[in-house]
């Protein structure tokens, strides 16, 4: 993945989104670009236009923390943006991916085993462990009948939840708000592109998904970054229907770059209730081979 085009792309997207009024300049009556100047920025910055236009057209080698800090202020940046800017910084100096092991092209990772065992451990929620590029990588027993049209259906292994949702028509049924969950989607894969540009098989997922799918493209394009942890999503399941529940993301400290995230409800809700049908069906599934999912 070109990290200067990501770079440009990123920066001239931030910058187009902020109005004079807003950075406390002149409007004028003849602006040709939308957003701020470069020369705007620039002042803002406190930084030489050269400069600023070699920034922006991709180049972050040897730009200082307190140069970065000053831009980032300039366009407005909320925290994940400027982490991501920060994360681009660093990809292209080469200190952090040089520092990330690399599996071989077409390695699947290899989790240790006490991962599986502590999402075993929880067995009133579905919980489930994903990369960067949202492969399934672990699950319990819940997140297996939760994700069951994914295992159905879907023979690649590991499953990812970006080509479900965006390729598979289950996954418009199963996200009952589907472009809230499509936004935060695109967010979770342009992060990882702006931690891991060399990431091959995440070039090769966003490539598939850009050319198979309108609605992914056009929110690739736009270059937004929002930092997800926690928060509600509706769900259709298509065993025990709607489902209401929270969700909490976890970085796995033991596994850099893997996230486990629990999906719980409301205690004494409804949705508490067709999360334990859910459990009751997936358990008869496990006891069942002939009808588990594949």
């Amino acid at each position: 993945m070109d990290n200067r085009e990501e770079v440009r792309e990123f920066l001239t997207s931030r910058r187009a989104k902020i109005t004079p009024e807003q950075a406390g300049l002149p409007s004028g009556t003849r602006r040709r670009v939308p957003g701020l100047r470069r020369s705007e920025v620039a002042t803002l910055a406190d930084v030489s236009v050269e400069y600023y236009a070699k920034l922006e057209r991709g180049n972050l080698t040897g730009a200082s923390p307190t140069v970065l800090e000053a831009v980032a202020r300039a366009l407005q940046l909320d925290d994940a943006e400027r982490a991501h800017l920060l994360h681009l910084a660093q990809a292209q100096e080469g200190s952090d991916t040089l520092a990330r092991p690399r599996p071989r092209p077409g390695q699947q990772r290899a989790l240790h085993k006490s991962l599986q065992w502590t999402l075993d451990a929880v067995t009133a929620a579905p919980a489930y462990a994903v990369n960067g590029r949202l492969d399934l990588l672990a699950t319990n027993q819940l997140a297996r009948a939760f994700f069951t049209d994914i295992y159905a259906h879907h023979h690649t292994q590991p499953p990812n939840l970006a080509r479900y949702q965006f390729l598979d028509p289950a996954g418009h049924r199963f996200y009952a708000h589907w472009d809230l969950a499509a936004d935060m989607t695109v967010d979770v894969l342009r992060t990882e592109a702006g931690r891991n540009p060399h990431d091959k098989d995440l070039h090769d997922l966003v490539g598939e998904l850009s050319t198979r799918s309108d609605a992914f493209r056009t929110r690739w394009g736009a270059h937004n970054v929002t930092r997800h942890g926690t928060g509600t999503k509706q769900f259709r399941h298509p065993v025990v229907g709607d489902l209401t529940l929270t969700w909490q993301a976890l970085a796995v400290t033991a596994e850099p770059g893997l996230t486990l995230t629990v999906y719980t409800a409301e205690p004494d809700s409804p949705s508490a209730e067709n999360l334990n049908l859910l459990a009751t069906w997936a358990a008869t599934q496990e006891a069942s081979p002939s009808t588990q999912p594949l």
